[in-house]
């Protein structure tokens, strides 16, 4: 949110969230429950001309540019070897915990995770899941096709039981600036309705 606030554009949004995140760190409980969860955080962010993937770990992160195509995430992460902009202690903190040897090329996902990075696309899960129906209307998306996207539970997309979907958001963001954006929110944790 104070990305949104504070930013005009989309990288200028990845500054602000990570210059947060250096001053404050992340945390917190993600339940209302009294059992404690936390998790780091990933987000998708964009304006009319671009599009930024941003992984966090700790105080750690990872920034890619999207280039085109598709792009999702989903409760793992997800950079691999295309960083556009990083942590500057990412790999040496990687390097002083073992992670990395500092001679292979640096995978993110891999490094700071337990991901089999060559398995992500491969094996049924919600990131696999979302890329898969992502890439099977790749170029044809519209908001209707998002708003199915985010509604489908057999995926896991849409999360029911302990762990459930808290809301979903579609955004049309046209070049034109003469254009308006429209955003559409759903107005109860459940998608489907």
């Amino acid at each position: 949110r104070l990305g949104l606030e504070r930013a005009d554009t989309a990288e200028k949004a990845v500054t602000v969230i990570v210059d947060l995140l250096e001053k404050y760190g992340q945390g917190g409980n993600c339940m209302e429950s009294q059992m404690a969860f936390t998790y780091h955080n990933s987000f998708l962010i964009a304006d009319r001309k671009e599009a930024w993937v941003l992984e966090t770990s700790g105080k750690y992160w990872a920034a890619e540019k999207v280039d085109g195509g598709v792009r999702n995430i989903s409760n793992q992460l997800s950079i691999t070897t295309k960083i556009d902009r990083e942590h500057p202690e990412l790999k040496e903190y990687a390097k002083s915990k073992g992670w990395w040897d500092g001679e292979k090329e640096f995978d993110f996902a891999a490094t700071y995770s337990y991901v089999n990075t060559a398995r992500m696309t491969t094996t049924r899960g919600r990131y696999c899941e979302g890329y898969k129906l992502l890439n099977k209307h790749k170029g044809s998306i519209t908001s209707e096709t998002m708003m199915e996207i985010l509604r489908d539970k057999e995926s896991g997309i849409n999360m029911e039981g302990g762990f459930m979907t808290t809301g979903s958001m579609v955004s049309v963001l046209p070049q034109q600036p003469n254009l308006p954006c429209i955003h559409y929110f759903t107005g109860t944790p459940d998608p489907a309705r």
